[in-house]
């Protein structure tokens, strides 16, 4: 397995697999729901406001992506997505007003798991004590939950469409500037590429990050 000693991957894969699966299914679960409270019915009846991952599953991002990075880094990475919920934006009461709302759901949505994860860590330490295989276990699983949910947050706010950053951009400037945004949106994808190889992105989103897991960390206590 490309190298990969079996029973550790096994243990990194059921360390990461919970986080990620409910980082991505509740962001876009989050999505759905906020745009359901704004006057948007198109996630509801799509059968998408639901928990159960197997509604949110994208072959790519959700299986066949994290399988790969975790082979290839030897079990220390894992990134995915799900299918993105379908909010049909002008359907909303106040579409300029609420697609920030719902735009900005999901990456809050992470924020608020990765400050769950944290408070299981914290009060699970004194539950397990600090030796044994369970507590290191739920330890791993905790910093996994923080350290997804605050890449997805602060990776999906970056300022460009179709990410969630873009589409709050887009709310809040001025119509007639929004629409330079809306018409970059089909390149956004290979703009978030371009900046990725370029090996711009990281220093862009390193502050943000690892002040989060920072936070995050020592609310946990493992700082």
């Amino acid at each position: 397995m490309l190298g990969v000693d079996l029973d550790y991957f096994l243990y990194r894969l059921s360390v990461a697999i919970i986080p990620v699966l409910f980082a991505i299914t509740v962001h876009e679960v989050a999505h759905g729901w906020s745009a359901l409270k704004f006057g948007d019915t198109t996630a509801q009846r799509a059968g998408r406001l639901t928990l159960n991952p197997i509604n949110h599953i994208d072959p790519v991002g959700t299986v066949a992506v994290p399988l790969m990075l975790l082979l290839l880094t030897g079990g220390s990475m894992m990134f995915g997505w799900a299918k993105p919920v379908p909010v049909m934006f002008q359907n909303l009461r106040n579409p300029r007003r609420d697609m920030i709302i719902v735009a900005a759901a999901g990456p809050a949505s992470n924020l608020a798991m990765a400050l769950g994860w944290a408070l299981i860590a914290f009060f699970a330490a004194p539950a397990l004590g600090s030796d044994g295989a369970a507590a290191d276990w739920v330890n791993a699983v905790c910093r996994w939950g923080i350290f997804i949910n605050c890449i997805l947050a602060v990776f999906n706010m970056l300022p460009i469409p179709p990410l969630d950053g873009g589409r709050v951009l887009a709310g809040l400037l001025p119509p007639q500037t929004s629409h330079i945004l809306h018409r970059i949106e089909p390149f956004g994808f290979m703009i978030v590429l371009l900046l990725m190889f370029s090996g711009v992105l990281w220093p862009l989103l390193e502050p943000f990050l690892l002040f989060f897991i920072d936070l995050y960390w020592t609310i946990a206590g493992f700082r």
